[in-house]
């Protein structure tokens, strides 16, 4: 192994020489949140006094798997989990270090996921486009979101520790990344999913600002938060299934208990496509909380506000998002219930219009997908347009070629793309049999590459008067204002 050393204000760092490129795993970025850190802000670290050996990667954040395809197989998690992960071009030491950083966040529901996963390898990033790539884990599910205020001060940050966590990795990156070669003036934010969601939420945050200037946003936006009251609501309902509602009981209580009664907590109040909660919002279980010190409102509103009036945006979504979880047996029954849940009924008229062809399903799946993850980039792209032109919409359309077509272009495909790791393992299963659709890969991670680099990308910005979207497929093409008659259906929806 061919280790190589790095010495910054976190103290000095060994990492090794992986597939042409420096890898630093699993370095630690906050003091472990365990004992009477549990359930608190992440507080800081002294510097190493001896070389810390960054040659494996952390353990994840405590989390059940959801059994989905990108979510199916145990991983090895620690409460121990605030870590991250460099991934950096050979001969950083040896040149200027003014290089583009971008910093991953995963996704999975706020509730699993970890930034060690193959998909997220961001070696050729670093080997082949000459940026810096930190992927970070972060507090998940109860113990990074739970809302415990009830229970006093000492529980005063518990329903954004999670965001805490993000931010405290992103300062660690202002203060240390120019050793690795990276210029902290040069840092763009990114993620998935959940990932998108935080990218929104630290948008929305006053006590982010400065610490990135782009972001992008891959199906999801600044939507998926709570409002304290519902937030409250869960906090009780996981205290009452876990038995244990004071300090002592909450600190004492094994993960796997808190895991077990977040899981309880979830079913309780989760019902249906979108995903439509018991308390009239339609925002999970166990996420962020707006009115809060961190996020004083709505990100949405605060991204309108100015709050990231500098931040360069790249953001989109996937034609079929929702394919990714199914909606069992659909008629058009169900179809118009659900309609009805997100306040569009009037609106199945035009998906079925513009889709004559289409049965129930895959109706619903249009709808869900846009209630979900277009609809609102769309919004969060028309807000930070009123700050700045540098916003840029794509949508990706690339079928899916596994279970005879089934999944589209679903949930989460577009990440190997992006990353240009289509040869990692499980991407094959997730694209299906046939040629490995390899020039598509070039093109995205090409884009993802210049933006992160330049803040600019070859296509027009996204404005209020065009609507340009690059739709990503196997020949892929600028088109204004895709799907417009739907996208007008939900202009009025909140």
């Amino acid at each position: 192994m061919q280790t190589v050393s790095v010495t910054c204000a976190a103290g000095e760092i060994q990492g090794r020489v992986k597939e042409d490129a420096l890898l630093f795993a699993g370095i630690p970025y906050a003091q472990p949140p365990v004992g009477n850190l549990r359930f608190k802000a992440p507080q800081p670290l002294r510097p190493f006094s001896e070389p810390f050996p960054a040659l494996k990667f952390g353990p994840a954040a405590p989390q059940i798997p959801s059994g989905g395809m990108t979510d199916s197989a145990p991983v090895r998690w620690d409460e121990d989990c605030l870590t991250l992960n460099i991934s950096a071009p050979i001969g950083i030491q040896d040149e200027a270090r003014n290089r583009a950083v971008l910093v991953w966040i995963h996704g999975g529901g706020y509730r699993t996921g970890q930034g060690a996963i193959p998909w997220y390898n961001g070696t050729r990033f670093a080997r082949d486009q000459d940026i810096i790539v930190v992927s970070i884990n972060y507090r998940l599910g109860a113990l990074g979101f739970a809302d415990l205020t009830h229970l006093g001060d000492e529980f005063k940050t518990s329903n954004v520790n999670g965001m805490l966590d993000q931010i405290a990795a992103l300062q660690w990156v202002q203060r240390n990344i120019s050793a690795f070669g990276g210029d902290p003036s040069k840092v763009t934010i990114a993620g998935e999913s959940a990932g998108a969601f935080s990218v929104g939420a630290l948008m929305g945050c006053p006590a982010a600002k400065g610490l990135f200037t782009r972001a992008i946003a891959q199906s999801g936006a600044a939507q998926h938060t709570l409002n304290p009251e519902a937030a409250q609501t869960i906090g009780k309902t996981f205290c009452a299934q876990l038995q244990q509602d004071n300090a002592v009981g909450l600190l004492a209580a094994s993960v796997e208990d808190i895991l077990s009664a977040q899981s309880a907590t979830a079913a309780q109040f989760e019902s249906g496509a979108g995903v439509i909660s018991k308390l009239g919002t339609s925002v999970s279980t166990f996420y962020p909380v707006h009115n809060t010190e961190l996020m004083p409102e709505d990100p949405l509103q605060a991204i309108r506000s100015g709050n990231a009036a500098d931040v360069a945006v790249l953001i989109g979504s996937n034609s079929d998002e929702t394919t990714l979880w199914g909606h069992g047996d659909v008629d058009d029954t169900k179809l118009q219930r659900i309609a009805a849940e997100f306040n569009v009924t009037n609106g199945v008229s035009t998906y079925r219009a513009n889709r004559p062809d289409a049965s129930a399903a895959q109706l619903l799946v249009a709808l869900t997908s846009d209630h979900m993850f277009r609809i609102p980039g769309i919004r969060l792209a028309e807000a930070q347009t009123e700050h700045t032109p540098n916003v840029w919409m794509y949508l990706f359309d690339w079928k899916s070629r596994a279970f005879d077509g089934r999944l589209g272009a679903t949930h989460a495909l577009e990440i190997p793309f992006a990353f240009n790791n289509l040869d990692r393992a499980g991407v094959d299963i997730f694209i299906g049999p046939g040629p490995v659709p390899q020039h598509l890969a070039d093109t995205m991670h090409d884009a993802w590459s210049a933006f992160i680099k330049n803040g600019t990308l070859h296509w027009p910005s996204y404005t209020l008067a065009q609507r340009a979207t690059m739709v990503f497929d196997d020949s892929s093409a600028t088109v204004d204002d895709p799907m417009s008659e739907e996208r007008i259906i939900w202009k009025d929806v909140r």
